[in-house]
């Protein structure tokens, strides 16, 4: 953890979910270099980060946002004023008016909804989501490549429309989750292989997320030569939609020690929760990073960190640590920026974390603090 947030750590409230502007700048920067070196442009996926007071710093480097719906969309329109791309996979009848005048790209997931509302897309580029059929990860839940996936067009499905063809300006794919560059050159085998016939009579192709550019082992030479050689072939404009890339390891969740029971092991009970603040820690299931800890037995103390909620499964994971806990000390989680903010919510009445940036010259500014009425104003 670099020095900063260690030095800030007694000075911010907890929860608190702490934004590293030095970090996030530095993803940023790589991501601008791609985007440099190979004329594609490279969008803010916003269902993994979307925190906007960010936003105008982001679009000194990224292209425009994409959106997984109307509300998305919105909030790409009034905070970034760059592209805005959008897919869902159903619009409702009532969408499409408002899509239509916020939105730069629509893309659809079948030729049904292609069909049906077209005819009222005509400020925007409309794309079709396809599927290459092409499984690059083991995990069902994250493969949209998956057999009976509901996201996007098989080449079958899509030929039996020829005449779908007319009413479309770009493809769209999204394959991959937390990937590198050589499970998306498998993907690209794939997609030519399918659609290769109709890719040059398209004006774009989406290459969608999870693209983990950023991470350290990032193999980016590869990704750019994909890039230039699909343009290059096909006379596109490539779009990447990487999301947590843009704020990969740029975030943390600051939270307290509240109390320490004993059963079997020691349990510290924290103010931060993973089924409220941190969902990806029970769905995925993953084990955060912690500042200062270890794996179980790593180190001379064994905790078991879990939440003040009533679950009793609400348990962030085991770590260990040279020391002793002590109530009210503080611990810091790693790369938190990432669904986190977007996915919290307020079982058991649960106060949302604050959100605040950590400035590059050591600062801490607090941006969002949340009260009683972000709880009762969600219900009825």
């Amino acid at each position: 953890m670099p020095e900063l947030i260690h030095k800030a750590l007694e000075r911010i409230a907890t929860p608190a979910y702490v934004l590293d502007e030095g970090k996030l700048r530095r993803n940023l920067e790589i991501l601008r270099s791609v985007r440099e070196r190979t004329g594609c442009k490279i969008l803010l996926a916003q269902k993994a980060f979307s925190m906007f007071s960010v936003y105008p710093m982001i679009a000194e480097y990224l292209d425009g946002t994409t959106a997984s719906g109307l509300y998305e969309a919105r909030l790409g329109r009034e905070e970034f004023h760059g592209e805005v791309h959008v897919f869902s996979p159903a619009y409702k009848p009532d969408e499409i008016p408002a899509l239509n005048r916020i939105a730069d790209h629509v893309v659809f997931n079948s030729v049904r909804q292609l069909f049906r509302y077209r005819q009222y897309c005509r400020k925007v580029s409309v794309g079709l989501r396809v599927n290459p059929e092409c499984s690059t990860q083991k995990e069902p839940i994250y493969d949209p490549c998956a057999p009976c996936s509901r996201l996007g067009v098989t080449a079958d499905e899509l030929f039996a429309y020829p005449e779908a063809l007319g009413y479309i300006d770009g493809l769209h794919f999204h394959t991959l989750c937390e990937q590198g560059a050589d499970a998306l050159e498998t993907t690209l085998g794939e997609l030519e292989d399918k659609f290769g016939d109709i890719i040059s009579c398209m004006k774009w192709v989406n290459f969608g997320g999870g693209h983990h550019i950023t991470r350290e082992d990032y193999d980016i030479e590869l990704l750019e030569n994909l890039i230039i050689d699909f343009q290059d072939s096909y006379g596109v404009q490539v779009y990447l939609e990487p999301g947590e890339a843009v704020a990969l390891n740029a975030g943390y969740l600051v939270t307290e020690v509240m109390d320490i029971v004993h059963n079997d092991m020691d349990i510290a009970i924290l103010d931060a929760s993973a089924a409220c603040h941190m969902p990806d820690v029970l769905e995925m299931p993953y084990r955060p990073p912690l500042y200062l800890s270890g794996k179980p037995d790593e180190k001379e103390y064994n905790y078991r960190l879990s939440s003040r909620t009533c679950l009793a499964g609400d348990i962030i994971g085991d770590y260990s640590f040279d020391r002793e806990l002590q109530i009210g000390e503080r611990l810091c989680f790693e790369d938190m920026a990432i669904y986190s903010m977007v996915k919290n919510n307020t079982f058991n009445g649960m106060p949302l974390p604050d959100i605040g940036i950590l400035h590059e010259n050591g600062s801490y500014e607090l941006v969002k603090r949340f009260g009683y009425e972000d709880f009762k104003e969600r219900l009825s």
